[in-house]
């Protein structure tokens, strides 16, 4: 599988060890920077360019997925999410890596470099990319929904308000 990173100054050290782990996995790993430390750097970027690669990868059919981090991984997450296309996911423990996978069908994760160790969130990632989405109805519905109104700014019958 191919994945895509992306960090900031604060995941700077992780990337690092996750390009190896994840190399000597059998993965193709694609890091879209920084390549050095700049404590001043700007996540949105980078983070955003992972995120395009991992849509134009999915979209000519090549197994891919995202992971970014910084700090806190929020703003990680919320740079990522503003690509048509990826659904970001935070995750903060086993449980809501696999789930990411498995109910919303997450093709980015997002990770708090600063909130875990190194052991924890490489636990997390591997959790995610061995998680396949079950294709549930459901969710499938639902994730449906998401695509309508991040295309349309609306999900038909559903009454999202308009203002």
């Amino acid at each position: 599988m191919r994945i895509h990173i992306a960090t900031d100054h604060a995941g700077l050290d992780f990337s690092t060890h996750l390009i190896t782990h994840l190399g000597a996995a059998g993965h193709e790993v694609i890091d879209h920077g920084p390549t050095s430390y700049d404590a001043l750097d700007d996540y949105p970027a980078f983070c955003i360019n992972a995120a395009l690669a991992v849509a134009h990868d999915q979209a000519h059919g090549i197994e891919a997925l995202g992971v970014v981090f910084g700090g806190s991984g929020n703003g990680e997450q919320i740079a990522a999410n503003k690509v048509t296309g990826i659904r970001a996911a935070l995750v903060w423990n086993l449980s809501t890596a696999q789930l990411a996978r498995e109910h919303n069908d997450a093709n980015v994760i997002s990770i708090g470099a600063r909130q875990h160790t190194i052991e924890d969130a490489t636990s997390f990632i591997d959790a995610f990319i061995a998680e396949p989405f079950p294709g549930d109805e459901r969710h499938v519905r639902r994730i449906a929904q998401l695509a309508e109104y991040e295309t349309t700014g609306d999900i038909a019958g559903k009454n999202v308000d308009q203002y």
